[in-house]
């Protein structure tokens, strides 16, 4: 899968909100612009293959990754960083 040229900040802070329970990939491809399956491809190539696995094992159906499967409002704090 074909990637954008990244920082090395960008590319931590992308990994950071990947694992964030409450952080949506369609908050990830509005800061960033990467798809949830460019996502994917960068944590693999970003962690250890076990580290990479347990990541997609927590995140996979998980509904507070995804904005549309929501039933709440997120209406906690937001750092500076995220812009949604």
């Amino acid at each position: 899968m074909k990637l954008p040229k990244l920082s090395q900040g960008d590319i931590d802070r992308i990994v950071e909100m990947a694992w964030e329970d409450r952080t949506t990939f369609d908050a990830i491809e509005l800061q960033f612009g990467l798809s949830e399956k460019q996502v994917i491809a960068l944590m693999r190539k970003e962690m250890k293959s076990s580290s990479f696995k347990m990541w997609r094992k927590r995140v996979s159906g998980r509904k507070t990754k995804h904005l549309k499967k929501r039933d709440f409002l997120v209406t906690r704090f937001k750092s500076d960083n995220q812009k949604t």
